[in-house]
């Protein structure tokens, strides 16, 4: 029900100087959708800690291996391109509610699997649901957060994808720790790797029960015509203070003017099949975001420490370790971007990583010794590699995504953002997909490959990329 009459002079737009009665109250329904982006983490980085029991159980090839793991980015890169058409038709609680049941389904059919082909199945399910979180969180909090408070609420999206690797990490060591340090173990009748995989059922279940505790979008309430409904939900989140009937009418006529890109839109006039630079640069960014070779470090990374003499109880450590730098990452990104802006994070986050793939291809260079690196190399190996991952989360892992939301133009941004989102999950597959055979032939060079691309992203920030810090979204183009 309206309050107009209670607001005795409401602003010209109450949408820009909204603040919630009870700011706690939307925290709550932020962190509840965000809950997506904790699934999205932690079931991209669990399997990190069955990489070693599935070749083994399966007795596969390093090739066959690469690809149950990066199949999951198949279901990914449909669940991204579908979420919104999705939450358009069914709204968008209910595509978190299906993502839910999605995760929860993947979790259990990959904890008991019949063979090789179903957990791929599984995992191929659980990245569906991945993308349709990665899509339909950050939409919605958009959606729902007062504009005073968007920047800082739509963080939680990031906050909890690297919470949930973190997390996801920590649950894989404890489970190890209950198998005396055997991935193979047997616990109450299952393998450890088997519960690894299995335990991302409870999440999922508490994010399903939260999507029922949150209101649907007024966005999504507007524009199927129950008007009353999306003005509560408005009062709940933006405070009784808003001119209600004045923020339907904003919200409808916003809708009603938007222009619904496609893919003739980011080509160049006149040329067949030609993007638009801009999309070009949009594409480099995710690409090179990628090919430094970051998801190595969150699905193989005990794996890696293993191959070079690390006993699994401490892999797994280091790997929940390398997952606290990269919360710490996050949140450094988090406090500067909008300070000293996005290029100069980008340039130092590319020299920084840079610097310590370098080191990491010269450690792994060394001869293993009674199947360990020296200690030397062992020490720089380990350091190295919590340098890296310090550097891209604190750079890289943060601007790209802020860089896609703002540098393209209005009437192509959601087109080209599809297009720049799709690339980064190919490239996403493509270094997963080779991780296993490359790091049997070479680990070293593996990793200058990494160090080549990290060295490469620099020249093109500094000659493609514009800053995009304190620009209006109407400027950019």
């Amino acid at each position: 029900m309206s309050n107009t009459a209670q607001a005795p002079t409401p602003p010209p737009s109450g949408g820009r100087t909204a603040h919630p009665d009870h700011l706690g109250h939307v925290i709550f329904i932020t962190a509840s959708a965000a809950m997506g982006g904790f699934l999205f983490g932690y079931d991209s980085s669990v399997i990190n800690g069955a990489v070693e029991a599935i070749r083994d159980r399966y007795d596969i090839g390093s090739g066959t291996l690469a690809q149950v793991i990066a199949i999951a980015l198949i279901g990914c890169a449909i669940g991204a391109a579908t979420a919104g058409r999705i939450a358009d038709r069914i709204g968008r609680i209910r595509c978190m509610q299906i993502s839910a049941v999605l995760f929860a389904v993947s979790a259990v059919g990959s904890a008991l699997p019949f063979a090789l082909w179903d957990l791929a199945l599984w995992r191929i399910i659980g990245g569906f649901a991945i993308g349709m979180a990665s899509v339909i969180g950050p939409a919605y909090i958009a959606e729902v957060a007062p504009a005073a408070y968007r920047g800082r609420l739509g963080s939680f999206q990031q906050a909890a994808i690297v919470i949930g690797i973190a997390i996801s990490q920590l649950v894989n060591y404890g489970i190890l720790q209950l198998a005396d340090g055997d991935q193979r173990g047997e616990i109450g009748g299952l393998e450890a790797w088997q519960w690894m995989l299995g335990v991302m059922v409870v999440p999922a279940v508490l994010y399903g029960m939260l999507s029922f505790a949150i209101p649907e979008s007024p966005r999504f309430l507007i524009s199927v015509g129950r008007i009353d409904r999306a003005k509560e939900v408005l009062a709940e989140v933006e405070g009784q203070g808003v001119d209600l009937d004045h923020r339907v009418a904003e919200i409808d006529r916003a809708m009603r003017s938007e222009h619904k890109s496609t893919f003739k839109d980011l080509l160049v006039a006149g040329g067949r099949f030609k993007l638009l630079p801009i999309v070009w640069v949009g594409i480099g960014l995710s690409v090179f975001q990628q090919l430094v070779g970051i998801n190595v470090a969150f699905y193989y990374s005990a794996t890696l420490w293993q191959s070079v003499g690390i006993d699994p109880s401490s892999s797994f450590f280091y790997s929940f370790t390398t997952s606290i730098i990269n919360i710490i990452g996050t949140v450094i990104a988090m406090v500067l971007v909008d300070r000293v802006g996005r290029k100069p994070l980008a340039l130092v986050g590319s020299v920084g990583m840079a610097i310590a793939l370098a080191f990491e291809a010269w450690a792994f260079s060394a001869d293993l010794v009674d199947g360990k690196l020296p200690t030397t190399q062992g020490v720089v190996a380990l350091v190295a590699a919590h340098v890296f991952v310090l550097f891209f989360a604190l750079s890289w892992g943060v601007v790209v995504w802020v860089f896609l939301g703002e540098m393209f133009p209005n009437r192509i941004r959601a087109a080209a953002l599809g297009v720049a989102a799709s690339a980064q999950w190919i490239a996403n597959w493509a270094i997963t997909a080779s991780f296993p055979s490359l790091a049997d032939w070479n680990l070293s060079a593996t990793y200058v490959i990494y160090t080549v691309f990290a060295v490469l992203s620099i020249p093109f920030v500094l000659r493609y990329v514009k800053e995009t810090k304190g620009k209006a979204l109407e400027e950019m183009g």
